[in-house]
Order: structure tokens, then C-alpha cells, then sequence
């Protein structure tokens, strides 16, 4: 099972733009979903034209998942992943969804439920750094635009190598690094004048939106979260940017 968490608490992190502890962080990134939770989704579709759904499906066809298999979705709270991956593998998989924020599990499992789906998906409230699941106990661990939420990134990919079997395969989606400079600049326009006055409109809360652009900038780049997956463990890592590099679909296997 995962170790206890006995670590000093008083260093600093970044919060968006700001420095803050890195305990004070991990309470501001909950109160965060705990805000958006219920509209978190429809924002999904709203920021990204739909274009987030066609990124997932491309995790998932990457991911190939095959009955039998069971799956560790991190900061899937919302149950998206959990169930494209059960589709797949058409109920012969089972999934561990995993978030640190219970609103986000209440909204996936009341979303589960209002599709019949009961025994195939277990929730977790956990935090990344420190997984309440056992080691070498799953075949495959996903998350999806969550990583750049946790404050230690290096101890959340260590957790993901320990708890996959040797075989096992990780993959990460999440928003990166655009490299056309152009078209950086005007994904920056977009991102930091549109994406906040549509969460104050939606979600009713354009803190939150903000504090979510400004992870996006905060996030390693593509190469740097390679080596950072390397470092932990992973072997064969690779990425595939996706539309210009918005975001990155990247893999890493226990071997």
C-alpha cells in the first residue's frame, strides 16, 4: 500500500503566477474543483470546441484497452476516461478512479449511475503523491489534464510506476507546450482574455480560470516531462503533440 506522507510542508510552489506552500497548494487546487465540479465538463466543451472529446479518444486509442485489463485513472473524477475505457474493452475491464476532490468523485459516480454503470468502476478520494492502491496491482494508469494540478509532479509519476505491474503502461494527457509562434501568440490572447470571462459567465467563478491558464503556462514542456518520466522510472517514453501542441498525449511503460 502507499507509504505515509511524512514530508515538511513548509516549501514553496507555484499556484498559477503566484509562490505558495505547498501544502496551502494542494488545499487552493481542491477548492478549485470544488468550485467548477459541477460544471466542469461543459466548460471542457466550451474552452476547447468539443476539441478535448477527440483528444481523449485518441488516449484511449493509444492506450488500446483490452478485457481483462484493469485501469488507475487519476484525477478522473468525472468519470470520462473511466468510461470510454469500459466501452472499449465492453465491460470486461474494471477501473480505479482516483481524485483528490470528492465533488469531482460525487459528479462521476452520479454520472455513472445515471448509466447503469455500478460494479465495473471503484471511486477514490486520493492524492496523486501518495496512492491509496497497492503496488504492481494494475495494468495501465492514465490521467488527463490533472497532472499539472498536483504539486509534487516527480512523487505522482513515481506512484504511477509503483502501482502498475511490470508490463504496464502510463499515459499522460495534457496540455503543453504550442510550438509555432504565431500560433502561440494567438492561443495566449484566447487563453487569457476569452477562457476566465467564460468560467465568470458559466461556472460563475473567474478566479478559478485564471488560476487553470496560468497552470497551463507553469506546466514542464514536452521534452522536460519525458525526462521527468524517465527519471521516475518509465522506460520507452514518448509523445504525440495534438493540434500544434496544445496539448500531448505522453507515454511511458513499466518494463
Amino acid at each position: 500500500m502507499a507509504r505515509r506522507d511524512t514530508r515538511d510542508d513548509n516549501t514553496q510552489t507555484d499556484f498559477g503566477f503566484r509562490s505558495v506552500g505547498t501544502a496551502e497548494k494542494t488545499r487552493m487546487v481542491r477548492d478549485v474543483f470544488d468550485s467548477v465540479a459541477g460544471s466542469y465538463d461543459l466548460m471542457n466543451d466550451l474552452m476547447s470546441g468539443g476539441v478535448h472529446r477527440l483528444w481523449k479518444a485518441a488516449l484511449i486509442d493509444r492506450l488500446n484497452p483490452q478485457p481483462g485489463q484493469t485501469l488507475l485513472d487519476l484525477a478522473g473524477g468525472t468519470g470520462d476516461i473511466a468510461q470510454r475505457f469500459l466501452a472499449r474493452t465492453k465491460q470486461g475491464g474494471r477501473v480505479i478512479v482516483c481524485d483528490i476532490n470528492e465533488s469531482m468523485i460525487r459528479v462521476g459516480r452520479d454520472r455513472a449511475l445515471d448509466r447503469g454503470i455500478v460494479g465495473d468502476i471503484t471511486w477514490l478520494v486520493g492524492n496523486g503523491e501518495t496512492l491509496p492502491v497497492a503496488s504492481s496491482s494494475v495494468d495501465c494508469v492514465t490521467i488527463s489534464f490533472g497532472l499539472r494540478n498536483v504539486t509534487r509532479k516527480d512523487e505522482a509519476l513515481a506512484e504511477a510506476w509503483r502501482v502498475l505491474k511490470p508490463g504496464g503502461r502510463f499515459l499522460c494527457l495534457e496540455f503543453s507546450r504550442v510550438e509555432a509562434p504565431l500560433f502561440r501568440r494567438a492561443y495566449d490572447l484566447y487563453s487569457f482574455n476569452l477562457l476566465p470571462r467564460i468560467g465568470g459567465v458559466v461556472a460563475k467563478d473567474r478566479d478559478s480560470y485564471q488560476y487553470l491558464v496560468e497552470s497551463i503556462r507553469r506546466f514542464p514542456p514536452q521534452q522536460e516531462l519525458a525526462t521527468m518520466m524517465e527519471t521516475a522510472g518509465f522506460e520507452q517514453v514518448s509523445y504525440r503533440n495534438l493540434s500544434g501542441g496544445i496539448a500531448a498525449i505522453h507515454s511511458g511503460w513499466r518494463l
